[in-house]
């Protein structure tokens, strides 16, 4: 007999969030929709998720302060003409993967490396509109409506490989959901985005046309498969001939005539783009780690020549020192690093790893805790498991062991060891099968 039970419960959970979720016009659009999240709660999960995002997406470009300011003074423009009150902020992340991105709340971040592609003020207004409509919109908020009636409740990290070097080491509890990124907005949120855009820059003062400009640009580069756009934005915000037709379509609604400011942006930009090559260099050395750290260290060397000032060369340039074993000097690389960028992750997980090698366990707790700060790894708490082990402390290793244990491959297999070797000391029935006495 079938039983009616089991369909009931399924349904529970969505059936009360409806009775008691209610339906509201969208700030942007008007339309009628179901809101199942106050505008306090979109605010506080962007602002909780906003550093770890950030720190997993490269951490912040501080090479050149002056062009975060002017980035956010940009962004500002654009948002106090928004539909919708939030407590925008915008950031420049010092990764070369072209890239932008909005969380709940009105927190947005781009890339140096969709920057250098842009070719005017007018354009970096387009590109930051489409953003704010996304957070002005509850896009984000939206796709956490769709999780949460599908029962996907638990929000854990997800993000570009290409856009973190441990990616695949996060650990499970930190940073942000899919749900909270714009990776999968749907075609709708995507033409609305464009299309309200258009309308916020040209009420700050931006010509429209460059937001017909921006996608053709994009269309050309994504057939081109320009390498790393289809790992960035291309990736979150798929470009088509039809989004250039329907931008072209709404000059009627918001005609041009504004502001490009070609020659502002090109002074702005021109401190980055005038040590494109160091970073060229950065990144190719990047992709040799662990295949020809030698060469690796000599395009860092050069690297770090054309732009000192680059903390994230100096971070690599110990990567390429601990994968050779120098791990004094690659502390010494981490020290630079830090002194120009203290704000950063990879940095105290690089020095802290490389002080665990020199068996110096003290220096490496202090490191790796403070990585494990800003944006938790299982590659921290492995680590740190084996220093708590070093030092005798069981209970404490065998906890971190157990959180490491959701990484994935060697690194996943060695915690799942050594936490099962704590654990039947601990718990010996567990992994003990009692043989009956009949069958011996």
């Amino acid at each position: 007999m079938l039983s009616t039970t089991r369909p009931l419960r399924i349904g529970v959970l969505p059936a009360i969030l409806l009775l008691v979720a209610g339906c509201e016009a969208n700030p942007v659009t008007g339309e009628k929709e179901l809101v199942l999240f106050s505008t306090e709660h979109e605010i506080d999960t962007g602002r909780r998720h906003y550093g770890p995002l950030q720190q997993a997406s490269g951490g912040r470009y501080t090479a050149d302060p002056e062009l975060g300011r002017y980035v956010a003074s940009v962004g500002q423009s654009v948002a106090r003409v928004s539909d919708r009150a939030l407590p925008y902020d915008f950031v420049v992340l010092n990764s070369s993967v072209p890239n932008a991105w909005a969380l709940p709340g009105g927190k947005i971040a781009i890339n140096r490396g969709l920057l250098t592609k842009l070719e005017n003020e007018a354009e970096l207004a387009a590109v930051l509109g489409h953003e704010i409509v996304h957070a002005a919109a509850r896009h984000g908020a939206s796709a956490m409506n769709r999780n949460l009636i599908l029962g996907a409740v638990s929000l854990g990290v997800a993000l570009a490989s290409e856009d973190s070097k441990h990616a695949a080491l996060i650990a499970s509890g930190t940073g942000v959901a899919s749900a909270l990124i714009d990776r999968g907005y749907s075609r709708a949120d995507e033409r609305t985005a464009d299309r309200y855009g258009m309308k916020y820059m040209r009420v700050a003062g931006y010509d429209t046309a460059a937001a017909v400009t921006l996608q053709e640009k994009f269309v050309a580069l994504s057939e081109g498969r320009e390498p790393g756009w289809l790992g960035g934005l291309f990736a979150t915000h798929p470009p088509s001939k039809e989004r250039v037709k329907l931008n072209r379509a709404a000059l009627a609604d918001f005609p041009p005539g504004g502001e490009f400011g070609a020659d502002r942006y090109r002074l702005r930009l021109a401190y980055l783009r005038a040590r494109k090559p160091a970073y060229d260099r950065a990144d190719k050395a990047e992709k040799l780690l662990d295949t020809e750290p030698r060469k690796a260290l000599r395009l860092l060397e050069e690297a770090i020549e054309r732009e000192p000032r680059e903390a994230l060369f100096q971070g690599l340039k110990g990567q390429a020192l601990a994968r050779q074993r120098r791990y004094r000097e690659a502390v010494d690389a981490y020290d630079a690093a830090i002194r120009r960028d203290a704000g950063y992750y990879g940095h105290y997980l690089g020095r802290g790893l490389a002080h665990s090698a020199l068996r110096e366990r003290a220096q490496a707790r202090k490191d790796l805790e403070r990585s494990n700060r800003l944006l938790p790894t299982h590659l921290a708490n492995y680590t740190l498991g084996r220093v708590a082990m070093a030092e005798g402390n069981r209970t404490d290793a065998k906890r971190l062991f157990g959180s490491a244990r959701g990484a994935d491959g060697s690194l996943g297999e060695a915690a799942s060891r050594d936490f099962i070797m704590l654990d039947i000391a601990d718990n010996p029935g567990r992994y003990i099968r009692l043989i009956p006495s009949g069958m011996v």
